[in-house]
C-alpha cells in the first residue's frame, strides 16, 4: 500500500482476483454484524487470498474463524449485489465523516478515519467512487463480481498485526487473511495441499530430525548446519562433485571477502548494494575518522565513492574466480578452463522475507564459471545443462519448466554492449532449444552481466522452486580486460558462463526436506541403517552387525534402549531412518538379520552380508528405493 496503483491498474484483476476482492467486502461486512465499531482501511487480493486491514477492540483468534465465516456465507445467501457509486470528494468526505464509508450505517462520534486519510490520498483530478453490498458501503475503485452468492467457497486463514500504510508509527492494525475460489473443489484441493505443506514444512522437519538451526544469537537467515543435515550436504555435494570430476573442472578455494574495488569493477558495488550487506571499512580508517569525529555519513560516502578502501562480504563467487584465470597466461589451446567452488555469498534479504533454508542471507553455492572461446559456448552450455538435467533426474524431480530470462532493452540495469548480449541471447536460445522441453522467455529477468537459462521445478504439492542456473557473460571478461593468445598469435577476449546445478545447497536442501517429507534416499539419508537387538541376549550379535556395517561405510547406529520391538520399529519410523535391522536369538544363531524397510515394511530375513551387498549396490546408483 505504500505505492499508490492507477486506476487502470486496479482494473487488471483475474476472475478470481475479483472473486476474492469481493469476498474481502463480504468478510467486512460480516465483521462489522458482529462487532459494529471496526474501522477498517483496505482490503486488497494477494497470492493464494485475500486480506483485511482494521481496527477495533476486540482482538481476533483463530476461535472467531468460525462465527466470522457463519455470517459471510449467510451473506453470500442474501446474494446481495455489488453497486458502483461515484462520488464527488465532498460526498466522500461527508460520508467518512459520519462513519458509513466502511460501516453498516452512520455513526456519530466514529468517524471513518482510515477512509477520511485515503480520500485525501486519491489524486484531484481521480474519480471516487465507493461500492455496496447489502447494507456495507466502501471506499472503493472495484472491480468487484456482480453478486455476493458467488462469494461462498471462502475459508479464513489467519491473523496478525499490521501497520497502516506499513508505517509503524500510524499505529497497529489487525490484519485477517482468508482465501476463496469459485468451486468448492478447488477450494479443498487448495486445503488439501496447505495441509500437505504443513507436513513437510522444512522448517519443521529440519528441527525435528535435527538437521538445521537458525539461531538469533548467530543472526537471522544464517543457517547451522546440524551433524545430520551436514552428512546430506556432502552427499549431494560429494554427487556434484564426481561430475565435475568427469568432466575436467578444478575445484578452487576462495575468501569470504574482497576488496570493494573488486566488486567496483564487476558492478556488483555500489549498484547492488541494497542487496548486499554494508561494505567494511579498514581498521586505520576508521581510527582515523574516529579521530576527526567523522560522521557515518561521511565514512559511507567514502567507502562508495572510492576515497576509502574497505571490503565486502562478498555478494558473488565470480570476481574471485576471474582473478583465478586471470593470474595465468592462457593459449586458445588451454581453454575451455573450469573452475568450480562450494562457495558461501551473502546477501542482504529483507527480515520479512526470509524463511527458513529457502531464502537466508548466507548460502554456499554449487558455484562453476567457465572461461572458453566464443566457438565453444555452444558445447559448454550444453555440458551445463546436461549436469542440471542429471541432478534433477537422479531426483526423480522432472516436473518443471525452463525459463530463458532475457534483458529489457528499456532498462539501464544492465552493464555491456547491446552487441555482446545478442550474443549471449542467441547462444542460450539455441541451447534451450536442444532439451527438448518447453520454455519461456521473460524479459527483464536476466542478471544484470548476461542472460541466463534458469530451472523451475514443481515440487510435490505444485509449487514452483527456481533451481539450477546457466549464464552466458560477454561483459565480465571485457570489465576485468581478461584475454587469452589465440591461434594467430593475438590476445582475444573470452565467454565466461556461469553455472550452479542445485543453486544454493540451502535452497535445495530445504527443498528436498520438503520433497521426500524428510524420508531421504538410502544415499542421502544421515542415517542408512539401524540395528535393532530384540533382547540383551542379542546386544553382542547387533554390536558385530553394526561394526560390519560401519567397516564397509554404512552410516549405521545400534538402539541400545531396553524398549519392546514394537516401540523400537516406531522410533525408527519417526527418524525417518530407510532400514531397519531387527536381530533375534534365532537370526544371532543363523547369522542373518530380520530386515525391514520405512517405507515397505518387512522384506524378510537375509543374510548380512547379502543385505551388505544390496545396500551398497543403492548407494552407489543413488537409487531412490530398494531393487
Amino acid at each position: 500500500m505504500t505505492e499508490r496503483k492507477t486506476l487502470d491498474e486496479r482494473q487488471q484483476m483475474s476472475d478470481l482476483e475479483r472473486l476474492r476482492h469481493s469476498c474481502a467486502h463480504v468478510m467486512a461486512t460480516a465483521i462489522l454484524r458482529i462487532w459494529p465499531d471496526a474501522q477498517f482501511a483496505y482490503g486488497p487480493p494477494v497470492e493464494n487470498g485475500f486480506y483485511y486491514d482494521f481496527d477495533m477492540e476486540h482482538r481476533i483468534t483463530p476461535d472467531d474463524f468460525e462465527k466470522i465465516e457463519k455470517e459471510m456465507k449467510k451473506i453470500a445467501k442474501e446474494n446481495q449485489k455489488f453497486e458502483r457509486t461515484v462520488l464527488t470528494r465532498a460526498d466522500a468526505i461527508a460520508m467518512a465523516e459520519s462513519g458509513r464509508l466502511g460501516g453498516l450505517t452512520e455513526r456519530p462520534g466514529n468517524p471513518s478515519k482510515f477512509k477520511l486519510d485515503l480520500i485525501e490520498k486519491i489524486p484531484a483530478d481521480e474519480e471516487i467512487s465507493c461500492f455496496k453490498n447489502g447494507e456495507f458501503i466502501d471506499l472503493c475503485a472495484g472491480p468487484h463480481i456482480g453478486y455476493s452468492s458467488k462469494c461462498k467457497n471462502v475459508k479464513l486463514m489467519s491473523v496478525s498485526s499490521s501497520f497502516y500504510m506499513g508505517d509503524e508509527k500510524k499505529g497497529q492494525l489487525q490484519r485477517l487473511y482468508g482465501t476463496a475460489f469459485a468451486k468448492k473443489d478447488e477450494l479443498m484441493d487448495y486445503l488439501e495441499r496447505l495441509e500437505e505443506a504443513r507436513k513437510r514444512d522444512h522448517r519443521k522437519l529440519g528441527r525435528e530430525l535435527g538437521l538445521f538451526h537458525i539461531d538469533e544469537a548467530v543472526g537471522q537467515g544464517l543457517v547451522l548446519w546440524k551433524p545430520k543435515g551436514s552428512l546430506v550436504r556432502r552427499q549431494l555435494q560429494d554427487f556434484i562433485t564426481e561430475e565435475l570430476d568427469k568432466q575436467g573442472y578444478f575445484q578452487v578455494f576462495t575468501p569470504h571477502i574482497g576488496k570493494l574495488d573488486l566488486y567496483r569493477t564487476s558492478g556488483h558495488f555500489p549498484y547492488y548494494q541494497e542487496s548486499q550487506y554494508p561494505a567494511i571499512a579498514e581498521r586505520d580508517t576508521l581510527e582515523k575518522l574516529a579521530d576527526e569525529d567523522a560522521t557515518c555519513a561521511s565514512l559511507i560516502n567514502g567507502l562508495e565513492q572510492g576515497t576509502y578502501e574497505g571490503y565486502l562480504l562478498k555478494p558473488m563467487n565470480c570476481p574471485h574466480h576471474i582473478k583465478i584465470f586471470d593470474s595465468d597466461h592462457h593459449s586458445y589451446r588451454d581453454l575451455p578452463v573450469r573452475l568450480a567452488e562450494f562457495g558461501t555469498v551473502y546477501r542482504w534479504e529483507q527480515s520479512g522475507e526470509l524463511g527458513g533454508m529457502t531464502r537466508v542471507r548466507g548460502f554456499t553455492q554449487d558455484d562453476a564459471h567457465i572461461f572458453c572461446t566464443p566457438d565453444q559456448v555452444a558445447a559448454e552450455v550444453t555440458g551445463c545443462l546436461d549436469l542440471v538435467k542429471k541432478v534433477l533426474s537422479t531426483l526423480e524431480m522432472n516436473d518443471y519448466r525452463v525459463r530463458l530470462s532475457l534483458r529489457d532493452p528499456e532498462s539501464d540495469k544492465y552493464v555491456g554492449s547491446p552487441e555482446n548480449w545478442d550474443k549471449a541471447e542467441d547462444a542460450l536460445r539455441q541451447a534451450v532449444q536442444t532439451l527438448g522441453v518447453e520454455y519461456t522467455e521473460e524479459l527483464g529477468e536476466a542478471a544484470f552481466y548476461g542472460p541466463k537459462i534458469d530451472f523451475v521445478v514443481k515440487d510435490v504439492i505444485g509449487r514452483d522452486w527456481q533451481l539450477g542456473t546457466v549464464q552466458v557473460d560477454y561483459n565480465l571478461p571485457v570489465r576485468f580486460n581478461l584475454s587469452y593468445v589465440g591461434s594467430d598469435n593475438q590476445p582475444h577476449i573470452p565467454v565466461m558462463i556461469h553455472r550452479a546445478p542445485f543453486g544454493s545447497m540451502e535452497r535445495f536442501t530445504g527443498l528436498l526436506i520438503e520433497h521426500f517429507e524428510g524420508k531421504f534416499p538410502t544415499w542421502l539419508a544421515p542415517e542408512q541403517v539401524r540395528v535393532l537387538p530384540i533382547s540383551d541376549k542379542t546386544m553382542e550379535a547387533a554390536e558385530q552387525a553394526t561394526q560390519q556395517l560401519a567397516d564397509a561405510g554404512i552410516r549405521v547406529t545400534i538402539d541400545r534402549a531396553s524398549e519392546k520391538l514394537g516401540a523400537k520399529i516406531r522410533n525408527t519410523r519417526l527418524d525417518r531412518v530407510p532400514y531397519m535391522l531387527v536381530i533375534g536369538q534365532r537370526e544371532a544363531e543363523e547369522g542373518t538379520v530380520s530386515v525391514r524397510h520405512r517405507d515397505f515394511d518387512d522384506l524378510g530375513a537375509k543374510p548380512l552380508d547379502q543385505f551388505l551387498a544390496d545396500i551398497q549396490q543403492e548407494i552407489k546408483t543413488r537409487a531412490l528405493k530398494p531393487a
